[in-house]
């Protein structure tokens, strides 16, 4: 189900932003943001670390969008820095309303700031909010559902961009060579863990000149695979892996 075919009407959304305003924190130091737990592999030969993120929930505004959440010549604030460079996790958060009239507040915006709104939730996500996610790479918003967003100025109210992303590795030219692969490939990862080793498959390749590398899976994931207690990942293409018959 997803907010274009159950859509709200002005009165209820009306209502739902009152509520989520009403608990919206005074404060924006004690805005909650996500513990993304990270481990390298111990692959020496490689030019570069490999590192695995889990990537929490999260949302990218347009620059019209973020006007319209947090008011006219509002800037994004820079939060934390991410793994790759230019990109962080800002202060500001919106709360996102589903078709089930069930809200999760306090989501993190990551700037810089794109073309389009788009808002990533896990599986766990969907359901809670009612939102039928499909799995894409970011950008790809054909067929997607939609939601509100409310922030301490507004509302938006998106026809689409909400997604789950597709587990994927960002890769640079030194990378992409090492590992033989091309942007759009897929390559699995193997996660080692003390009674919970797991090979993922199917990781997207996503290439760039200042790229480094670093593989995205969501805190689904990264919570089925035990990624914290991780002693080690090994990322391989397909053909070189052994797991296939």
């Amino acid at each position: 189900m997803t907010l274009t075919r159950n859509e709200m009407g002005r009165e209820e959304i009306e209502r739902v932003v009152r509520d989520v305003l009403g608990q919206w924190p005074g404060d924006p130091e004690r805005l909650a943001h996500p513990t993304i737990p990270d481990v390298a592999g111990s692959n020496q030969s490689s030019p570069h670390p490999l590192i695995v993120n889990a990537s929490a929930r999260h949302v990218h505004l347009s620059p019209e969008h973020l006007e319209a959440l947090f008011g006219v010549g509002a800037e994004l604030e820079v939060e934390r820095e991410l793994y790759q460079d230019g990109y962080y996790a800002a202060r500001q958060t919106v709360a996102v309303v589903g078709p089930r009239r069930r809200v999760i507040p306090n989501v993190r915006v990551l700037g810089p700031c794109r073309g389009a709104t788009q808002v990533e939730l896990s599986f766990t996500d969907g359901i809670s909010l009612g939102i039928d996610l499909p799995v894409r790479i970011s950008g790809d918003h054909r067929q997607t559902a939609g939601c509100v967003l409310v922030g301490p100025a507004g509302v938006v109210q998106l026809d689409s961009g909400v997604i789950r992303a597709m587990r994927h590795v960002h890769m640079g030219p030194a990378d992409l060579s090492f590992y033989g692969v091309s942007a759009g490939d897929a390559m699995h990862l193997k996660i080692t863990a003390d009674g919970c080793t797991t090979v993922l498959e199917d990781l997207v390749v996503r290439d760039g000149e200042n790229i480094k590398l670093e593989v995205h899976i969501d805190t689904d994931e990264a919570n089925a695979v035990h990624l914290e207690a991780a002693a080690g990942v090994e990322l391989f293409r397909p053909a070189d892996c052994g797991c296939q018959e």
